[in-house]
């Protein structure tokens, strides 16, 4: 792309974004709709000045890279801590499901190959962290007890999405799968999500010591911004998504993650959380998230080429009939599996439903490598446009109807 196509693209998407997120938000809709409608218009669907190229896409990752981060300032590892295996069980039947019944129906009732089916059902277990976080904060529900546990559960579906395309590529281009190259890819994940944090931590204060002493402003976003980049690219090495990289980073900056290290006898050494810190990047960081986060948006929205699908085809509605009510179902019923009110089920379930960008890398790999024909990719995209599109009508729906007073979690103030 030439760098004035560039500028030029850049400056349609962001104009749309801000139109269009603007103009639902008037009318009580989530803005993150309106993010979604944009690159829906001005993409192939409908408009086509803007086409998913690489540059793009690139800047895209840096906006839910970014967007990640802010979730990771604003979780709070004791609370999510409290909530046990709850995040654990919600990732892993929010995944189990839809995967066994989007196989079983590809598989049984439409006859597809196996390799087909099995690249139906790893499309149907993506959940898009990215569109979720955005929608509970739009509703200003991103720290209520059920989004903790939504949070959780997304970080945990994208570490096992990552592991399931891999399983699936291999297996489309092998026809056989290493289950001891599996094995060494999930242990580079688990360490990483484990040590990246506190080694991030390490260098936060460190950040913070120097940005307190500097003799020049912008010391504390460019390096904050570097470690952002640099636990990414760590993140993708040991074959773990990029956003995780962001994620820990923010974990690392936020005023609820701390840590001690034992020393020499009774003594330890404490690496405290700091407020101020978490606040001083806070205010710098804000202007960035809110001009690249909606990059990702909007090229969700273009990536969604509909314009692809026939829409006169019955077999494309039928097929895409079936898929959406596994799809939906699946996810929904990852909710009713933890012991929660019926009012947090409800939410977490809503909530896990959309696929976004997750479930278009899986989709566009299975038709580029000739796996999925052209109907079945049609029909998939129907699913992952309604997929990611209804959730937050659904979830704004449902709050404004049950909606009640915020209760502390327990240990925190009033």
């Amino acid at each position: 792309m030439e760098l004035h196509q560039l500028f030029l693209f850049l400056a349609i998407i962001l104009i749309a974004a801000r139109l269009l997120s603007e103009t639902v938000a008037r009318f009580g809709v989530p803005a993150v709709i309106g993010e979604l409608l944009a690159g829906l218009i001005i993409g192939p669907s409908l408009l086509g000045w803007v086409s998913p190229d690489s540059t793009m896409k690139l800047l895209a990752e840096i906006g839910i890279i970014l967007l990640l981060f802010e979730v990771g300032m604003d979780t709070n590892l004791g609370r999510l801590a409290r909530s046990g295996r709850k995040p654990y069980i919600v990732a892993a039947v929010g995944f189990v499901l839809p995967f066994v019944l989007g196989y079983a129906i590809s598989a049984w009732w439409f006859k597809f190959s196996q390799l087909t089916a099995l690249f139906i059902g790893g499309t149907l277990t993506a959940t898009s962290i990215g569109i979720t976080v955005r929608v509970l904060n739009d509703l200003g529900k991103r720290q209520s007890d059920e989004a903790q546990i939504v949070i959780g559960a997304a970080v945990l579906d994208d570490i096992l999405g990552v592991l399931a395309l891999a399983f699936l590529y291999q297996f489309a281009v092998e026809q056989k799968v290493s289950l001891q190259g599996l094995g060494e890819v999930s242990l580079y994940i688990v360490l990483f999500m484990v040590l990246a944090p506190i080694v991030a931590k390490l260098a936060a204060i460190v950040i913070d010591y120097l940005d307190r002493r500097a003799a020049a402003p912008g010391l504390l976003l460019t390096m904050a911004l570097s470690l952002i980049l640099l636990f990414s690219w760590l993140a993708h090495a040991v074959g773990a998504p990029e956003i995780m990289g962001g994620f820990a980073a923010g974990l690392a900056f936020s005023q609820h993650f701390g840590f001690k290290l034992p020393m020499h006898g009774r003594r330890t050494l404490s690496f405290d959380p700091s407020p101020q810190l978490a606040h001083r990047l806070e205010q710098q960081m804000r202007p960035l998230i809110h001009t690249f986060s909606p990059l990702f948006f909007v090229m969700v929205g273009v990536s969604l080429n509909l314009s692809a699908v026939n829409w006169g085809s019955a077999f494309i509605w039928w097929l895409a009939g079936s898929l959406l009510v596994v799809a939906f179902a699946g996810k929904f019923a990852a909710g009713f599996f933890i012991n929660e009110p019926r009012h947090n089920q409800i939410a977490i379930g809503l909530a896990m439903v959309p696929r976004g960008e997750v479930g278009l890398i899986f989709a566009q790999l299975g038709f580029t490598e000739g796996i999925l024909p052209e109907e079945l990719y049609a029909a998939l995209l129907i699913v992952i446009a309604l997929t990611t599109m209804s959730p937050p009508f659904l979830l704004k729906w449902f709050y404004g109807r049950n909606s009640r007073p915020q209760q502390p979690a327990a240990g925190e103030p009033d």
